[in-house]
């Protein structure tokens, strides 16, 4: 007769209705201009859990990247010192506290993407950050985003590491924390171009994490394949396949850069989804503007194939020792922003290829027969003056 036993140390998490929202994110001059996206995200939340929490009770919404603080110090390719001073949001703050009450009228956790200070690390800078507000109201836990897109002027806890492992200690639970959850289960948050390494969801897993959020990707790696998702897409099923668990991706909407587009730009392409522990997509909708994406996550089925599968349950048998100086050498330089502020697009870019030749020089990229020019940033950096002007269009 098989074993049956109760685990008296808790009770069960039961089956909830998990949403993934994709918002129109609206440009930003100067930190008062949020609200504009706050007041689409709160019409957003209420519109989808009225709609889905007639399945189920809805306890998890994932708000895609840009929905809160937009896109404008990468687009224009601002001073990082100045976005800090300006356009950026503390945590927890005003807009934290309006989200919050959102939380607690629906009784349910909200995940939140914005770009944010981290005074209490180091001062003058700011991070692309996750945060999750629990159903009281309160943030239960932050994360900042460890690898960014190319044109990206976040920092990173990379980039001030020595700072960071003085703070937080250098375990893989300081640069990818979960928050682990009697009434949602164990939950981790990537952002975007975070998920482009396996390494960061394998370290939410390690840590526990049994649904991991990750929010946004943008064209070219949204747009191959059929019906759409591209590369994004197959990342996050070969994620959630990988290391049994859920993964919830709602990407980004379209985006008005200023407020005088007529229409907005879609950057990102739509193709948010859901993926269930096997890889299968089990929510998706081709739409990015204001929509979203929905399904039923059971985290007691989840930890029932974890606990008694023995074969595609993969990380049960994986061979530690194998791989330990795989990272000896580093790729990649760590402080880099530790002692001035991050640089403009082009001089980043050349942070870049120094990584390539430095693969290059090990043996592990080989150098093709011919050489061209690579890619190459194509737009200057907004000076202070013309911001002065462009920032009037936020004025009207």
């Amino acid at each position: 007769m098989s074993e049956f036993r109760v685990n008296n140390e808790r009770k069960p998490v039961a089956p909830y209705m998990a949403i993934g929202i994709s918002a129109v994110s609206y440009g930003i001059s100067k930190r008062a201009d949020i609200q504009r996206n706050l007041d689409n995200i709160e019409n957003l939340i209420n519109g989808a859990i009225t709609t889905v929490d007639i399945n189920m009770p809805v306890k998890l919404v994932v708000l895609a990247e840009g929905s809160l603080t937009g896109f404008t110090d990468e687009v224009f390719d601002l001073p990082h010192k100045f976005c800090s001073e300006e356009l950026f949001i503390d945590i927890p703050g005003p807009e934290t506290e309006r989200l919050g009450k959102l939380a607690k009228q629906f009784r349910t956790h909200i995940v939140v993407q914005c770009k944010a200070r981290w005074p209490e690390v180091i001062s003058d800078r700011y991070f692309n950050t996750l945060f999750i507000i629990g159903p009281d109201g309160t943030i239960v836990h932050k994360a900042a985003k460890n690898h960014l897109w190319c044109r990206e002027h976040s920092c990173t806890p990379h980039d001030v590491y020595d700072r960071w492992v003085e703070l937080f200690g250098d375990g893989i639970d300081a640069f990818y924390p979960v928050y682990k959850s009697d009434e949602i289960g164990n939950i981790g948050t990537i952002c975007c171009s975070d998920g482009e390494y396996p390494e960061a969801v394998r370290a939410l897993a390690f840590n526990g994490a049994e649904v991991v959020c990750r929010p946004s990707e943008a064209m070219p790696m949204t747009g191959s394949s059929y019906p759409g998702g591209g590369g994004w897409m197959i990342q996050n099923q070969g994620h959630a396949q990988f290391n049994s668990l859920y993964m919830i991706c709602p990407n980004v909407g379209p985006v008005y850069v200023t407020p005088e587009m007529s229409h907005p730009f879609d950057v990102g392409g739509g193709s948010s989804h859901i993926c269930d522990y096997l890889g299968n997509v089990i929510s998706y909708n081709a739409s990015g503007t204001n929509s979203i994406v929905a399904a039923t996550i059971d985290i007691e089925q989840l930890r029932q194939f974890r606990t008694m599968n023995l074969n595609s349950n993969w990380t049960k048998d994986l061979r530690t020792e194998l791989f330990k100086h795989m990272y000896d050498e580093p790729i990649h330089p760590k402080n880099l922003w530790l002692n001035s502020e991050p640089k403009t697009h082009s001089e980043v870019d050349e942070v870049y290829r120094q990584n390539i030749q430095r693969l290059i020089d090990r043996g592990t990229y080989t150098e093709p027969y011919l050489k061209f020019e690579g890619c190459r940033n194509q737009c200057a950096p907004t000076t202070a003056e013309e911001w002065r002007e462009i920032s009037k269009l936020w004025d009207k």
